[in-house]
Parts: structure tokens; sequence; C-alpha cells
């Protein structure tokens, strides 16, 4: 079900950024286009479906409370955009009006919004702590886009709380890029959320880290849920710093077509895959799979890599 719906989201986006481009065209045919132009009905926005957590996941709850909040933010109908009716929404949840406050570029300036999470990822689960990578895709009326919310909750009763949002913040694109990051962002074999491909073009990502993606696409298709931006800039619990935020990491939710957290996955395929981004120079891969070999802990799993691959680089 997870698949068909994400198909179909990256189907639609098309579909809105095509119409977004015929819509400026028509503007400048002249005054007899722009007057037609003028009495078309607006482009409906894609419909959307709530996102559900994998019957596998390590914890259900904490990634569904995450996503709700988002969602209640993130998506509005007609004549219910705004701070104070984002509020609303959040409150009708039980969690704390002031989240929407730090909202971000989830919460743009428009008359209504549709959004579609695309991924709920661990950057952090603890016994009574979590990080949540909230990964979306967002349409307002001729604008389609997205954004990454790194979600903090602690455990509570009855449910999960949030207690802060940390919206992705990848920076502006620059006017030159390596041509390693460009054929990044041009290859099909590489599908990156709106954060991650705002992370290549600002320029800030590691060579190391683009060529072993297009190393890696030579032979798997991945879908990429967080690079630079939207992670937190400690290994969640600790004080160390994570590799994401320098530009020195990425992690895969799907490979294949297949979303890493789904137990009926190859653990074979999962398996090569995190040996492949070893030998594509990564130090640190990280995942569902307990692997043996590797120099110096190369290889490691653990409650928040069951639902991800994560490749950490050095240089």
């Amino acid at each position: 079900m997870g698949l068909g719906r994400r198909a179909l989201l990256l189907g639609t986006g098309g579909l809105l950024a095509g119409a977004a481009a015929g819509c400026s065209g028509a503007s400048r045919a002249g005054p007899a286009a722009s007057a037609v132009a003028a009495t078309r009905s607006p482009v409906p926005l894609p419909t959307t479906t709530p996102w559900r957590p994998d019957r596998a996941d390590v914890d259900s709850a904490v990634k569904l409370r995450a996503v709700q909040v988002v969602e209640a933010i993130g998506a509005w109908s007609a004549g219910q955009g705004g701070v104070a009716a984002a509020k609303l929404r959040v409150a009708a949840l039980g969690a704390a009006p002031s989240l929407v406050d730090a909202a971000g570029a989830l919460l743009p300036t428009a008359d209504e919004a549709a959004l579609q999470v695309v991924d709920a990822q661990y950057g952090g689960i603890l016994a009574d702590s979590a990080s949540v990578l909230v990964v979306c895709r967002q349409w307002t009326p001729g604008h389609a886009g997205g954004t990454t919310i790194d979600v903090r909750l602690r455990r509570a009763r009855p449910r999960w709380e949030v207690t802060s949002l940390h919206p992705a913040r990848p920076g502006g694109a620059v006017p030159s890029l390596p041509a390693a990051a460009r054929s990044v962002l041009a290859e099909p074999r590489i599908t990156l959320p709106p954060a991650a491909a705002a992370d290549v073009r600002s320029g800030h990502i590691h060579e190391s880290v683009l060529r072993a993606l297009l190393q890696l696409a030579g032979t798997y298709r991945m879908y990429v849920s967080v690079i630079r931006s939207g992670h937190p800039l400690n290994v969640f619990g600790t004080d160390r710093p994570s590799d994401h935020p320098r530009g020195r990491a990425f992690d895969v939710w799907q490979i294949d077509g297949h979303p890493v957290v789904d137990p009926s996955t190859s653990r074979r395929l999962v398996e090569t895959f995190m040996r492949d981004a070893a030998a594509a120079g990564s130090y640190n891969v990280g995942g569902p799979v307990r692997i043996s070999g590797g120099t110096g802990g190369q290889f490691f799993t653990d409650a928040t890599h069951h639902d991800h691959v994560h490749a950490g680089f050095t240089a």
C-alpha cells in the first residue's frame, strides 16, 4: 500500500509542476491568452493519504504521533491557512499549540495546502525519548515543494508527547555545482526528497557522499531520506557530532522499491547494499542487519537503524 501511494505522489508532483509551468507560459502569450487563463479553474491540489507505520516498526506509536502533528500543521483546506488555524488543528490532537511557532517551511503562506509524508525515520529512539525525521512533500496553489522535520518526543501517558520541531534548513542553491552534485541531481536511480535535493544544490555535500551515491546507483534504485539538513546535530542521546550536518552521510529508506523496514524485504538485499556502501567508501554503515567483517566496527545495527541504511564518510 505504501509503495503505491508514494509512486502516485511522485506522479502528482510532476503533474502539478507541469501545470505551474504552463500557467507561467500563458501569461507571456499576450493579453488574450492571459484573459483566457484568468477564467480557468485553479489546478486542484493532489489527493494525499495519511501516513501509517509499518507493522514491523520498533515503536509505531512514536512515529505515528510525530507524523500526526506534522500533517496537522502542513495541510489545510481553503481559507484555513495561517498560524492561528494551525494552532487549533494541533490543539485538537491534544498537542501543544506552541509547536506551530517553530514550523518554519512547513507552514508557508497559502490559502490551502496538501501534504504527503513520504517516510518517517528514526533520528534516534531511546527508552523515554525519540527523534523522528518526517520527510514530506507539500503542495500549495502553483507550487510543489516540501521539507523534512526532526520531531522530538518524550514518553508520556497516554501517548508519546511531541516536545519540539526542528525543520530542515538546507540553505540556498549555489550558482555553480561540482560535476558529481549535478550528476546526483540528474540520476533517475536516485530519488531525493525536497530537503535532500536542496542539500545537494546548496553545495554543502562532501564529494565522497556524492561519489558513493553515484556508485551505488550503478546497481540499485535508491530513495534517500536524509542527507544533511533535518537530522539531529549530534548522534541522538550523545554529545558526539553526527556526520549528517557536516554533509558527510546519507540515509536510504527504500532499495529497489523495497522499504528497509518491511520484513518482507530481502535481508540479503539489505546486507548486500550495506556491504556495497562500505565498498563505496563509507567507514560507518548502519542498518537492520547484523553484518560480520569490515574494519574497526565498520558495520553496526541498533533500534534507530531498524528502518533505514546509514552511510557515513570521513573524507
